[in-house]
């Protein structure tokens, strides 16, 4: 058939979740103590002047007589903390601060370079030519119908490489049909257009992300496509056969999905 083995990368957080953005938003005035430690990162935007990270007596970032917090976010990103609802309280200052300072950008684009690398070297390139609060699911969809969502710069960067490449782009995202138009519209308004696929969940649903992604992954490979790679920022976007030839786990200590 004329679609076999074409290439495509399935993306699944092009746009970013910042639903709760203004959840970081300082609302109490910094001790002194701690203001000197804001010094550690001088990109920070005056927005999160209070959510820099914090120096405990055990001068680790953000314990604070808690869980020490950077220890805490590598853990998530290991895939080795599950099933967390919140991020623990003592790290919500930590957290803002990774998120909305200079530090999530860095680490996405460490990811993304990883992505846009595998992509030059593909190895049939040459020879074929292919170019702390618990989440809210009503205010999220509040949020989601504004279609205000602003892209991730990163994967924006990634997503013009794989079009550029002649790989095709498929998004399968947890959000619902009903959103489709809402979804659409707000990612050709950040600049995203030309995908092959947006896979939405349908209604009646009732199972886990990684059975409901990969079974549309399965889809995809049983209709003769190749799966060159697989990025997101959930491991549940990740697991699940057939999870492709390479996955991206982009940084994300905000939410856990399961």
């Amino acid at each position: 058939m004329a679609m076999a083995r074409v290439p495509i990368l399935i993306a699944v957080a092009l746009v970013a979740a910042a639903a709760s953005c203004s959840a970081w938003e300082p609302t109490i005035r910094m001790p002194t103590a701690e203001a000197a430690a804001a010094a550690v990162d001088d990109a920070v935007a005056p927005l999160i002047h209070a959510l820099r990270p914090l120096l405990g007596s055990s001068g680790e970032l953000g314990s604070r007589g808690g869980v020490p917090c950077d220890s805490w976010r590598l853990g998530v990103e290991a895939y080795n903390v599950r099933d967390w609802k919140t991020v623990p309280a003592n790290c919500e200052g930590y957290v803002g601060h990774y998120m909305l300072g200079s530090h999530f950008r860095r680490d996405s684009k460490v990811v993304i370079d990883q992505a846009i690398a595998y992509v030059d070297n593909l190895p049939y390139y040459a020879t074929h030519g292919f170019g702390a609060r618990p989440y809210n699911a009503t205010s999220f969809d509040a949020y989601v119908l504004e279609g205000t969502a602003p892209v991730l710069p990163e994967t924006k960067r990634l997503y013009y490489k794989l079009l550029k490449v002649g790989i095709k782009p498929v998004f399968i995202t947890g959000r619902t049909e009903d959103k489709r138009a809402i979804t659409v519209g707000n990612l050709r308004s950040q600049g995203i257009s030309g995908w092959m696929n947006l896979t939405l969940k349908q209604p009646g649903f009732h199972g886990s992300a990684i059975s409901y992604k990969s079974a549309e992954r399965k889809k995809l490979q049983d209709a003769g496509y190749v799966i060159v790679g697989n990025i997101g920022d959930q491991w549940s976007d990740l697991l699940g056969a057939p999870e492709g030839a390479r996955t991206f786990k982009l940084p994300d200590p905000l939410y856990y999905i399961s």
